[in-house]
């Protein structure tokens, strides 16, 4: 996992929309494809909870001839978010002012913390131009800040999420974090890297990964069948594998902070309507959404894309959920290839 993601420091510092300032903080990217001449032929993908930097690991249906992402055509980039455990600056960073790990005193990160910290690294890179921004669910929730705070913007393309975090999504997160704390490992923040509340994690996997799917798909998936005639149902060993898989790569501090900072989304926050912030964007936007999602409905996308001067919607039509954007790289390329054609004629 992870292959070719490298790691370096922005060279400046970053304050958060909390005040807390970082210095020098550190950055995990990994690009594929060169730079044009003119430094604008970027493409920039923003991960989702979980993911990270290595963009072709979880998102590979997209790489390659003919695909939206074509290193032969783009430079292709993904960067770690702040806050989360894969490279760039989290809570298991060590804190200059203690030589101890951050933890519990990681500051709150918003999602325009994590899109201004991109904003500042690819300043660093002197990218001049971004010919698409793309992302689903958090990754998303990014690529809509970026196309309104980032004038480097030429389209974006977001997937399976909404203007702001519903009340529905932030219960369910709250009900994950809480399953986090309950656990006694928790013990307030302060556990060993690797020691830490690995079950309240698992359980917290458990719960999202029932929200990513549908009920047709755990049907068609197990069934009632048990696991290898034991007592146990093949539904409750997938969870458990699921949770165990995470807990496992994952870290509970960061898993709070990011599922906090999606909460905090809401791109009318300090602004104005949402008819006025989203008015402002004139670039192309295509909205995908997908007619099984449980936890980002349709009508969320649908609602957004009204609210855009230049966007249309198309759907992707699956049973497998949310995490359909991360499965349907046929359905996704054709929609995205179709957009990106239009866009230049």
């Amino acid at each position: 996992m992870n292959q070719g993601i490298s790691k370096t420091v922005l060279n400046q510092s970053f304050t958060t929309e909390s005040g807390f300032e970082f210095q020098k903080p550190d950055v995990a990217y990994k690009t594929w494809g060169n730079l044009n001449e003119a430094r604008d032929n970027v493409i920039l993908i923003c991960h989702a909870l979980t993911g990270h930097a290595a963009a072709d690991e979880w998102f590979p249906g997209i790489f390659g001839e003919s695909r939206i992402c074509d290193p032969e055509k783009y430079f292709i980039i993904c960067i770690n978010v702040p806050g989360s455990s894969y490279g760039s600056i989290g809570p298991w960073t060590i804190n200059s002012k203690t030589n101890k790990p951050y933890r519990n005193d990681f500051p709150p990160i918003t999602i325009r913390d994590m899109v201004r910290f991109q904003q500042h690294f690819l300043d660093q890179l002197e990218i001049k131009g971004i010919e698409l921004v793309i992302g689903g669910s958090l990754g998303g929730m990014q690529a809509l800040e970026f196309a309104i705070l980032d004038d480097r913007v030429k389209s974006a393309v977001l997937i399976a999420m909404s203007k702001a975090h519903s009340p529905w999504a932030i219960g369910i997160s709250h009900a994950q974090r809480m399953a986090i704390k309950l656990d006694p490992k928790w013990n307030d923040g302060n556990y060993e890297k690797g020691e830490g509340p690995v079950e309240g994690l698992a359980t917290a996997r458990m719960m999202a990964m029932i929200t990513y799917r549908t009920p047709v798909d755990y049907e068609s998936k197990f069934g009632r069948d048990l696991q290898n005639g034991k007592e146990l149902y093949q539904v409750e060993s997938y969870l458990n594998y699921q949770g165990d898989k995470l807990a496992g790569r994952f870290d509970a501090h960061s898993y709070l902070n990011l599922t906090e900072a999606m909460d905090s989304h809401d791109v009318s926050r300090g602004r104005g309507s949402f008819l006025e912030v989203l008015q402002n964007v004139q670039v192309p936007v295509k909205v995908v959404g997908i007619d099984s999602d449980h936890l980002y409905p349709t009508h969320e996308q649908k609602d957004l894309t009204a609210l855009l001067d230049n966007a249309t919607y198309s759907e992707i039509r699956s049973t497998y959920g949310h995490d359909a954007f991360l499965i349907e790289f046929e359905q996704l390329n054709s929609i995205i290839q179709s957009f990106l054609e239009k866009k230049v004629k």
